[in-house]
């Protein structure tokens, strides 16, 4: 396995254009479509990167800064921006493009955790990540501490959820 590989090597963009169909009744994207799609990015980037399967572990917060109209491309860019011993940090970028005005907004950001598994779902190590850009250097460098965001949300849940019952209906 190569020790180190740069951001750019994993980035994938994807552009689609926003039919009637991928949208709700306020004629703008669905938010779980938008969200399926930051998972697929991320996810190709991640097996790019890793060259090997792939699972979600965590989503950041997914903040829709933008409405995403129908009629529109949609544009979604993503790079492996950090990595551990099996797990990856994906950032996708996501922006709208009104095809006939030209106009373009930056409609959504989000951090991905994905891990890396071999046939067993067991994880695997992947190569260490090397930026370059300006942007990619300031990503990496802020990875620590979005990363101990996520271990102390996920253990506040993990509480949480100790909290409920899996009887049916549960209250």
């Amino acid at each position: 396995m190569e020790n180190n590989k740069f951001c750019k090597e994993s980035f994938v963009v994807k552009t689609s254009t926003v039919l009637p169909s991928d949208t709700n009744n306020h004629g703008t994207l669905f938010g779980g479509k938008l969200m399926a799609y930051i998972d697929d990015v991320a996810a190709i980037s991640a097996r790019r990167h890793a060259r090997a399967h792939v699972v979600t572990a965590s989503t950041d917060s997914v903040d829709f800064l933008h409405p995403i109209f129908e009629g529109n491309s949609v544009c979604l860019e993503s790079f492996v921006t950090y990595t551990g011993r099996t797990s990856m940090e994906v950032f996708v970028k996501v922006i709208a493009e009104d095809m006939i005005k030209g106009v373009r907004n930056v409609c959504a950001l989000s951090f991905l955790t994905m891990v890396a598994v071999d046939e067993n779902n067991r994880p695997v190590p992947v190569p260490d990540i090397v930026p370059q850009s300006e942007v990619e250097k300031m990503l990496f460098e802020s990875a620590k501490s979005r990363s101990e965001m996520r271990k102390k949300r996920k253990a506040e849940n993990e509480k949480l959820a100790e909290s409920f019952s899996t009887d049916f209906p549960w209250a």
